[in-house]
């Protein structure tokens, strides 16, 4: 078996860990590659914020989180555990929970597209340190409503415990196929989130960026600029996450123990 590692640079325990890794893996005959083309499992350690950017290079291929940061969402092993994760990956003695994504496009004034890399958690139209943003929300082409606010969060299932959570948003069960849109801050009634069927194709029109700032669409954090005029095309990705799973846990289970 062949394992690649991709850890949080900037956190001492997961380098650590890692170091652990690699030597109790070699002494038991699973290699570790450089490349992720080259391996048949990926390691995430770090974060939930690591995992994410584990699941941008992952190639479809399964992944194991090690948590070594504050949520465990994605990444429920702990470090004190290796021994145990390397003999359950030898002997297959696992199963894979398979996660939805996201994809999208921004459409610019001029007929320019820019890509948007899938998301995992999600996939949001927020405004920088000032001002607010308007924008017209369309799903499937027919205006569900004209939003004055923050921004507005278009969510996976695996995603509803993340940013969306934090803005008022359900908590959904992550192996579900849906989209959340969750408004931020918005001026308006309609200030609750909408669940769509994950067919839905969600298009955001930003009509104005108030007091000259900046707007963005960041992919699980990750920042693009967008501007007035822009429209910023989302819809479920053909890709999926894996994610390896030693031992069953509910959702409700799940649940219970993250949020307190």
């Amino acid at each position: 078996m062949k394992l690649f590692i991709n850890i949080d640079d900037s956190n001492r325990l997961a380098h650590k860990t890692r170091n652990d890794l690699i030597r109790k893996s070699n002494n038991i005959g699973i290699d570790i590659v450089d490349e992720v083309k080259d391996a048949d499992i990926l390691c995430s350690i770090g974060g939930d914020g690591t995992f994410l950017k584990t699941s941008h290079l992952s190639e479809d291929k399964p992944i194991i989180g090690i948590n070594c940061g504050t949520l465990g969402y994605l990444t429920d092993v702990k470090p004190s555990e290796i021994d145990n994760v390397l003999n359950d990956l030898l002997d297959e003695n696992y199963y894979i929970e398979e996660r939805m994504m996201l994809t999208g496009q921004i459409v610019k004034a001029d007929g320019r597209i820019i890509n948007i890399p899938d998301a995992l958690n999600d996939i949001t139209v927020s405004k920088n340190t000032f001002g607010i943003i308007r924008f017209d929300c369309f799903i499937d082409s027919k205006l569900i409503n004209s939003y004055t606010a923050d921004g507005i969060i278009i969510s996976t299932p695996t995603g509803s415990t993340a940013y969306n959570l934090s803005c008022g948003g359900p908590i959904v069960d992550p192996t579900a196929s849906l989209v959340i849109l969750t408004p931020i801050a918005p001026h308006s009634i309609l200030n609750r989130s909408i669940v769509l069927s994950s067919d839905s194709v969600i298009e955001i029109q930003v009509t104005q960026i108030r007091n000259n700032s900046l707007s963005y669409v960041l992919y699980d954090g990750q920042a693009m600029e967008i501007t007035t005029g822009d429209i910023i095309r989302i819809k479920k990705s053909k890709r999926i996450t894996r994610i390896i799973k030693l031992s069953w846990q509910s959702f409700v289970e799940n649940i219970h123990q993250n949020i307190r």
